[in-house]
């Protein structure tokens, strides 16, 4: 009697892994449009680890069926995210290499609350050539104002929000030129460009779709629809480097489908994997990635996690190099 409980409570938890894990499978495969499966997206590689606990209780009570299926539900979701985790050869060998870069922060402020002596203390010591911020407020212009942003940065285009996190804003070290927002977004997102010495002017999109789990899917699914046609639109133009929170990761297929525009993640290509940015202010360590800094000809060299006390969000900063041949 001991020895078949024992194998039905086995068997009942491998079975449990094994269908975490298709649903883990489904939904990072499926362009879904309902906001439930669009948050749980997020949490796909978390959902592989019931697949694990599944596939060692299995080995442990002999279910060799059970291990076996498991194992192969691993295998399909380390097919999905190995290529995160080579970096590119590119990007591997960096020696010698005589391109332009240019060094990128990523920063959601959480409407502004943000410490903004943080925030230009670490755009000063890592030497960050653009600033592109999410979450922008009138009070965080003023107080980044007071910190020093503003004689590091001496170009800006800020378009801040009186209260909320709808307000978006680019600091340069570069002159920028060609200011524009861009359409079709609830949040603000904005387009510059950044004349970099030595090479032709550089597209810097700033970008902040919804987020999925306030935004109705219809339109968190159209906004990144409207963003995978503005990267194509951007990347015809030359050189681009797109950075923001982009509300998505790359479990999502609708992330996946703007790099198929041309584009790659700079984690990806240095082989960092999945680098998780939110949230921080629960008291446990973020456990998703929607920060992302992607390039289109560009080749990254390095890119860093940073903390922003008083967001919900870690930043990024990310090295990224472009040809000086190009003119």
């Amino acid at each position: 009697m001991k020895r078949t409980w024992i194998r039905i409570l086995t068997g009942t938890i491998a079975i449990l892994g094994i269908v975490t894990g298709l649903v883990a499978l489904g939904v990072y495969y499926t362009d879904t449009r309902v906001n439930v499966l669009i948050a749980l997206a997020s949490f796909v590689p978390l959902m592989f680890i019931a697949v694990v606990v599944g596939a060692l209780v299995a080995l442990i009570g002999r279910r060799w069926v059970l291990a076996g299926v498991s194992a192969l539900v691993l295998a399909a979701g380390a097919f999905a995210y190995a290529p995160l985790y080579v970096a590119d050869a590119s990007s591997e060998d960096a020696t010698g290499s005589e391109g332009v870069r240019l060094r990128v922060m990523q920063a959601n402020l959480m409407i502004g609350l943000a410490d903004p002596t943080v925030v230009v203390g670490q755009a000063r010591d890592h030497s960050v050539d653009v600033v592109t911020i999410q979450e922008l407020t009138d009070a965080s212009v003023v107080g980044l104002r007071d910190a020093g942003m503003e004689e590091l940065f001496p170009y800006s285009y800020l378009r801040p929000y009186a209260t909320g996190g709808g307000g978006a804003g680019i600091y340069s070290r570069f002159p920028i030129s060609g200011n524009r927002e861009l359409d079709g977004y609830g949040p603000v997102n904005l387009a510059t460009e950044v004349e970099v010495p030595g090479s032709e002017p550089v597209t810097l999109l700033a970008v902040h779709p919804g987020p999925a789990y306030v935004t109705p899917a219809d339109i968190w699914t159209a906004e990144l629809d409207t963003l995978r046609s503005d990267l194509a639109a951007a990347s015809v133009t030359g050189p681009v480097i797109v950075s923001g929170d982009f509300n998505t990761t790359y479990s999502h297929k609708k992330f996946r489908n703007l790099l198929d525009a041309g584009y790659s993640d700079a984690a990806a290509q240095l082989g960092k994997g999945l680098i998780p940015t939110y949230p921080t202010d629960k008291g446990t360590p973020a456990v998703v990635g929607i920060d992302h800094i992607l390039t289109n000809t560009g080749h990254a060299r390095s890119l860093e996690r940073i903390d922003l006390p008083g967001s919900d969000h870690h930043g990024l900063i990310g090295e990224i190099e472009f040809s000086s041949s190009v003119s």
